[in-house]
C-alpha cells in the first residue's frame, strides 16, 4: 500500500483528529495562510470527491461529516478526513488537436480560457494538446498556471488541429502529468470530437489507470454523428469510472457554458477520506456514498464507483 499525501485547504478539517503542523504550498500572490490555513495530512487513505445535488439539480452545500456514510464493498468506513470548503485543485485540460477540430479551434480555446476564469484562483492548471502525439501547451520551465491569459496564449500556439486522435494516450499522459501539481485534488477535463484512432494505449489499460488513480475526469464530447455510438460510451465510461461526468453540448458554441459548469462543480465538491481495512484481497473495491440531509430531502450523490487495490503484500498505486 503506497503512502498517500493530502494537501488541501479549508477553514477547519471537520471531525479530523489529525494535526500535523501547517505546510505552506506553492502559490501566486498572497500567502495561503493569509486567506485560508493550508494543512498536510499523511496517511494511507482512500480519498473521495463527492458532489450532492437536490431534485432541482442544485448543489447541496454546507453538509457536515455526519451526513455522509461511505461503504466499501458494503462495509461502512469511518471517515478520517472531511472537508466542505472550496480548495484549490490541480487541473489538466486535454484538448483534441486532430484535423477534425479545425472549425472548432477558436471557440474551444476561448471556452478553456473561460474555464480558467471561473476556477479557483489558486488552482494549478496545465493543458495537453493531442493528435497522434500528446504535447504540453505550457513551457517546460512553467508547466502550470492560474492565469487565464497565459493559458489562452499557450493554447493558441499548441492547438494546430491536424492529424489523428490519440485519446487514450492523452488520458494516460494526463494522469502522469497531474501528479506533478502542488494540489492533491486532481481533475482532468477532456474536450474531443472523435474516437481514438492513434493510441498505443488500449482502452482497457487506460480504464485500469483511471481506476488506480485519485483523479476525477470530466469529458466534453463534440461528437460526429457518424461516430455517435462508439465515442460517447468510451468517454462516458472514463468519466463515470472516476466519479466524473460526460457532457454532450448541442454544438461547439455551448462548450463554454459546459466548461464553466464543470469549473463551478469542482468548487462545490466535498472531499473525504477513509483508511481501508489492512486485511483485504487485491482487485476492484466498490464504493458507495449515502447522504442524509437535515430535512431528509432526496438527493443525487456522485463519486467514483471504486478503486483498484493491490493485495496487502504488494505495493499499490495512490488512491
Amino acid at each position: 500500500m503506497r503512502l498517500l499525501t493530502l494537501a488541501l485547504t479549508g477553514a477547519l478539517f471537520m471531525g479530523s483528529d489529525l494535526g500535523p503542523a501547517p505546510n505552506i504550498g506553492r502559490t501566486d500572490g498572497p500567502s495561503p495562510q493569509e486567506q485560508r490555513p493550508l494543512f498536510s495530512v499523511n496517511s494511507e487513505l482512500v480519498t473521495l470527491n463527492v458532489t450532492v445535488r437536490d431534485k432541482g439539480n442544485r448543489y447541496v452545500d454546507g453538509l457536515d461529516k455526519e451526513a455522509f456514510t461511505v461503504l466499501e464493498n458494503g462495509q461502512a468506513q469511518p471517515l478520517r478526513f472531511f472537508m466542505n470548503e472550496d480548495a484549490p485543485v490541480t487541473i489538466g485540460i486535454l484538448i483534441d488537436n486532430s484535423g477534425s477540430m479545425q472549425p472548432n479551434r477558436e471557440l474551444v480555446v476561448a471556452a478553456a480560457t473561460a474555464f480558467a476564469e471561473t476556477s479557483n484562483p489558486q488552482d494549478d492548471i496545465f493543458a495537453l494538446a493531442f493528435n497522434e502525439e500528446v504535447r504540453a501547451a505550457l513551457a517546460t520551465e512553467s508547466p502550470f498556471t492560474n492565469d487565464p491569459a497565459v493559458l489562452r496564449d499557450a493554447l493558441q500556439r499548441a492547438v494546430t488541429t491536424r492529424g489523428r486522435t490519440a485519446l487514450y494516450d492523452a488520458v494516460a499522459r494526463g494522469l502522469e502529468y497531474v501528479d506533478q501539481g502542488s494540489h492533491d485534488r486532481k481533475v482532468l477535463v477532456i474536450v474531443s470530437d472523435g474516437s481514438d484512432n492513434a493510441s498505443a494505449t488500449s482502452f482497457e489499460d487506460v480504464v485500469k489507470k483511471v481506476q488506480s488513480a485519485n483523479v476525477v475526469i470530466y469529458a466534453v464530447g463534440l461528437i460526429d454523428p457518424a461516430e455517435m455510438q462508439r465515442t460517447p460510451k468510451q468517454l462516458r465510461d472514463l468519466a463515470e469510472v472516476s466519479g466524473g461526468e460526460l457532457y454532450r453540448p448541442g454544438g461547439v458554441k455551448q462548450v463554454r457554458d459546459v466548461l464553466e459548469r464543470i469549473a463551478k462543480e469542482i468548487r462545490h465538491t466535498y472531499v473525504m477520506a477513509y483508511e481501508p481495512d489492512s486485511v483485504r484481497p487485491g482487485g476492484l473495491r466498490h464504493i458507495r456514498v449515502a447522504v442524509r440531509t437535515p430535512n431528509n430531502q432526496k438527493v443525487a450523490v456522485r463519486t467514483r464507483a471504486g478503486y483498484l487495490s493491490a493485495s496487502v503484500d504488494e505495493p499499490g498505486p495512490a488512491r
